[in-house]
């Protein structure tokens, strides 16, 4: 019953996606504004989607590769359309619709049966930990594309070519500003899902050296270098270059925690 809307979903976001890269290559505004529209339906018929397979599963549908997946490039379209509604970053949504979509392909590739939960995994510390921490994935991702396209405005003015970028790209203030909201958002979530799945694992495993699992290592690390970058960020003033790289270096740590999540379960 869901998967439909799944596929509906997909199709409308490679509308969005293709129209992006219209308005990114012509700067058209009536594009861009199709385009916006065409993501929101999008992300919209997404949302229902992943309701019926909560449905339709009888549990949170984030236990499984497509779910996740799935749940991820929902959270990455949303947390983009939130902080659009309050800021103006010319083209960020060209660089999101391109990860949405690449996520949904993931996904659309990814087994879509329904797996019954373990006992151990029949908790409602499932929700809060795993959705908790992929939305703050989804802002860090945001900050992450911030990064990138931080370091391609930088190089343009670097080398004075004000070429194809140049005119594309938000300001350097903007971009720097764009991470810097992101990871304020996405580290305190980051921080309330690993507390969650703290306590999750403390009632599952109680005292046994379950804290030496890679994915928890990982995690650690990663928030970690996000706790560095924000210190950096707010006591001594990081900013541009190297706050952007640093973004960057941390969100691949993102991606290997969620890789992991993937292969060994939530």
């Amino acid at each position: 019953m869901s998967y439909p809307l799944f596929q509906a979903s997909f199709t409308v976001y490679c509308i969005a996606t293709a129209l992006y890269i219209i308005f990114f290559l012509n700067q058209k505004k009536q594009i861009r504004k199709a385009a916006r529209m065409v993501f929101i339906a999008a992300a919209f018929l997404h949302a229902v989607n992943i309701l019926l397979r909560y449905i339709e599963a009888g549990h949170t549908p984030i236990t499984s590769i497509h779910e996740v997946i799935s749940f991820f490039a929902w959270s990455v379209a949303c947390c983009h359309l939130s902080f659009r509604w309050r800021y103006t970053v010319k083209n960020s949504g060209t660089f999101t619709a391109v990860i949405v979509l690449l996520l949904m392909l993931i996904a659309s590739f990814a087994s879509r049966k329904i797996l019954p939960l373990p006992p151990e995994m029949q908790s409602w510390w499932l929700p809060v930990h795993a959705s908790v921490s992929i939305i703050a994935a989804a802002f860090l991702t945001l900050a992450a594309i911030g990064g990138v396209m931080y370091l391609l405005q930088e190089r343009e003015l670097k080398q004075k070519r004000f070429g194809f970028f140049f005119s594309r790209l938000p300001s350097l203030d903007t971009l720097d500003k764009l991470n810097q909201h992101c990871i304020s958002i996405g580290f305190p979530l980051m921080t309330v899902g690993m507390l969650a799945g703290y306590i999750w694992a403390r009632q599952i495993w109680g005292g046994r050296p379950w804290q030496w699992n890679p994915k928890i290592v990982m995690s650690v690390i990663t928030w970690l270098l996000y706790a560095g970058l924000m210190h950096q960020r707010f006591t001594l003033g990081w900013r541009g270059r190297r706050a952007a790289g640093i973004t960057i270096i941390a969100f691949f740590a993102v991606l290997l925690i969620i890789g992991s999540m993937l292969q060994e379960g939530l």
